[in-house]
């Protein structure tokens, strides 16, 4: 009986591991995607162009 008891929490982190790949592999893709990945360009785009000057400043005085 003792080698149950050693086998049950290598199954269970298997099975656990397989569950969190599945989830993983099942999220990328899918409707969103297209939605993601305009959001991610539009961040990397706003990140590339630079630091942006306002016409209008804000005081910082405390």
């Amino acid at each position: 009986m003792d080698y149950v008891s050693a086998l049950v929490p290598s199954v269970v982190m298997a099975a656990l591991f397989i569950a969190v790949v599945r989830l993983i592999v099942k999220t990328q893709g899918g409707a969103a995607k297209a939605k993601e990945d305009a959001a991610v360009d539009a961040a990397l785009a706003r990140a590339q162009s630079g630091p942006q000057t306002s016409g209008t400043t804000a005081s910082t005085d405390a």
